[in-house]
């Protein structure tokens, strides 16, 4: 099992850099950050980054192709793989709905799985050759070429999904893996390793030999109210993104989240934490003690065949930006980082 380190990029860049430089000491396998227009530009950061690190890998997961064009996710990836010494990788997906929606594109009629998966072969495409010549439905090239070119021979190339199932089956059979966000149940992590096995045998590949990742909100401290309390403001935001199918594969009945998706989205962020419930937290999330954790982790995730744990650290700066609340007790990123290295990651070596 691996663990790697998902920030959203909005702590103090300073204390950010600290972060990825700790989890770079503590053997954590990547640090991925969100590819977003809410948070501060992951490029500039993770190339800042790659100069004080030695192996952590570091990416974007997700980089939206609804929004930034496939060929630059190319040049930026080839570019930040020769600054980190071949340690770039990326999770592609069509992007955040809210997201989307503030720039008012309407993601359903703009068939979303289909754009994501002619953007992946653009994004290969030219990392792996320098130059594109393609026609297809979304994207059109004739003899683009870049001097970008990447250090590693094969730059691993991911899907972000939380639907399914033919997101899953892309996945496995034309990327390298797939992030699944925002699931806690070994129910909904074994339908996702159902659906990229159906697409790893088309390509001939075996599954297990998939990058299987969950990103899953995640809190932990020693004192496991203080945890779940940071989890709790945060899980509202997260499940307003979720589908009723996703929600019910968790173990979450639509009709019980409905109240604070509807507070939430109108902006009364502190109404929908309130009328989040520890039993709703409990099911998306993991937090608490690292013992705890480690426990979800143990029998949830890994019997499902989750490979890769992308911990989605929520500590009190990330609170109070998203929420207002004040959660003094609840540890910074690089505690929480030093927890899982000292408390959980042992459990699965």
């Amino acid at each position: 099992m691996r663990f790697s380190y998902a920030m959203l990029p909005d702590h103090p860049v300073a204390e950010a850099l600290a972060a990825i430089e700790l989890a770079d000491e503590l053997g954590f396998h990547a640090c991925y950050a969100a590819d977003e227009t809410w948070h501060k530009d992951l490029w500039v950061l993770f190339a800042a980054a790659a100069a004080r690190t030695r192996s952590i890998r570091l990416g974007p997961s997700v980089s939206p192709v609804l929004l930034r064009e496939p060929t630059h996710i190319a040049q930026a990836l080839a570019t930040l793989d020769e600054v980190s010494g071949g340690r770039a990788e990326a999770v592609l997906s069509s992007g955040n709905t809210g997201l989307l929606e503030q720039y008012r594109i309407d993601p359903a009629r703009a068939k979303p799985l289909s754009r994501t998966k002619e953007a992946l072969h653009v994004v290969r495409t030219l990392l792996d050759e320098g130059a594109i010549t393609f026609e297809g439905e979304f994207y059109a090239y004739d003899g683009l070429f870049t001097f970008a070119r990447p250090v590693q021979e094969r730059l691993p190339l991911k899907l972000g999904g939380m639907r399914g199932p033919r997101t899953f089956e892309v996945a496995g059979e034309f990327s390298d893996g797939c992030h699944h966000a925002l699931s806690y149940t070994r129910e909904a992590y074994a339908y996702m390793v159902e659906h990229l096995k159906v697409g790893a045998e088309r390509a001939g590949k075996d599954v297990a030999s998939l990058d299987i990742g969950a990103w899953v909100v995640f809190a932990t401290a020693n004192d496991s109210a203080a945890a779940r309390e940071a989890a709790r403001s945060m899980v509202g935001i997260y499940a307003s993104a979720m589908s009723d199918e996703q929600l019910v594969r968790n173990g979450v009945d639509p009709a019980e989240l409905k109240p604070v998706v509807d507070a939430i989205r109108v902006g009364d962020l502190a109404r929908g934490i309130e009328l989040t419930s520890p039993g709703v937290t409990e099911r998306l999330s993991i937090s608490g003690t690292p013992e705890e954790c480690a426990e979800k982790i143990r029998t949830e995730l890994a019997p499902a065949g989750v490979n890769h744990v992308i911990c989605g650290i929520t500590d009190r700066t990330l609170v109070r930006a998203f929420t207002g609340r004040d959660l003094p007790e609840v540890p910074p990123a690089r505690e929480q980082l030093r927890l899982i290295h000292d408390r959980i990651m042992p459990a699965f070596a």
